[in-house]
């Protein structure tokens, strides 16, 4: 299983929120800082968010992601990207991987020529409340179930989605499992699990049923989880 350490940006800051309110926000250093502590504790990805795109629509991070590319990890990068330029200088800034959540479900058609022209490189946010899609930075609920969106952005070709239940996203409530495991098996894509993980049970859990990935947030903020060790108790599963 892989593990995505979170840095959420909200101006120039690394951030996180409880529950996605940007009222409720404790701020934690630079993001570069941020990226040298989890590269050094072994990690091989971080999932990187533009905060303050996700909540306005554009994008402010790409000059930090080329600084953090540097350091020789994988970046996935979501936030803020609404249009095919986005996108691609977002790509060229150094994200090896882009989530797209809220333009994958208002321009499907834009969504499709993104997977046309970068594959793989492109990952679907499935942010969920009461079983229905969440978008705009999770403010407005889309008209459309979570697992019906996830699906079909499988069958447009998208290989991997960031499924996050926004009731326990920085809540440290435990991670949905179930939800997660329904949500792999269901759309048939390899799902990273988001919102909510704040113990190491939670990833054995996540581990035992096999889905692909996890994003550690507050938990290895506040020390909950030593990142080094859940790297080194997680790397040998799928």
């Amino acid at each position: 299983m892989t593990l995505f350490p979170a840095i959420d940006i909200l101006e120039g800051r690394a951030v996180r929120l409880l529950r996605g309110e940007k009222s409720m926000v404790t701020d934690y250093g630079t993001p570069e800082e941020r990226a040298a502590l989890w590269a050094e504790a072994g990690a091989e990805w971080l999932h990187i968010v533009d905060l303050g795109g996700a909540f306005d629509g554009f994008s402010h991070i790409n000059d930090i992601i080329y600084q953090i590319s540097k350091l020789g990890v994988k970046i996935q990068s979501g936030g803020g990207l609404r249009t095919m330029e986005d996108i691609s200088n977002r790509i060229s800034a150094g994200a090896d991987r882009v989530v797209l959540g809220t333009v994958a479900y208002t321009d499907p058609a834009l969504f499709r020529e993104a997977i046309e022209r970068y594959g793989q490189k492109i990952v679907v946010g499935i942010d969920c409340k009461d079983g229905m899609l969440a978008v705009k930075g999770w403010t407005e609920k889309a008209d459309i179930t979570a697992a019906v969106f996830a699906k079909r952005a499988h069958d447009v070709g998208v290989r991997y989605g960031v499924f996050t239940d926004i009731s326990r996203d920085g809540a440290m409530a435990g991670v949905a499992v179930e939800e997660s495991v329904r949500m792999q098996k269901e759309s048939g894509m390899n799902i990273i699990a988001s919102g909510g993980v704040s113990s190491m049970d939670d990833l054995y859990r996540l581990k035992e049923n096999e889905i692909y990935g996890a994003i550690l947030g507050r938990s290895i903020y506040n020390g909950a989880i030593n990142l080094k060790e859940a790297i080194r108790s997680v790397k040998d599963a799928l």
